[in-house]
């Protein structure tokens, strides 16, 4: 499961803000910022987790398991 804390630190490795994850996964700006609002669990639709999910892995960030919630950038990013 992807919790907001990886989300910020997966923005963070790729330099963006809110906004940017907002163009990138066409998930709106308000969506981002209330999913983002709780630290510990996500609060967004399986779908929408998902779509932040990919838009992560196609800009080179990945994500651990429950037992490891790991954020790793394989590459430079953009």
């Amino acid at each position: 499961m992807l919790s907001a804390v990886q989300i910020r630190i997966a923005r963070t490795l790729l330099h963006w803000e809110q906004r940017d994850l907002a163009e990138a996964s066409k998930v709106p700006l308000g969506v981002i910022k209330r999913i983002e609002s709780v630290p510990k669990q996500l609060r967004a639709q399986g779908r929408t987790a998902d779509v932040i999910r990919q838009t992560f892995k196609k800009h080179g960030v990945t994500f651990g398991d429950e037992d490891y919630p790991s954020v790793t950038l394989l590459r430079g990013g953009h």
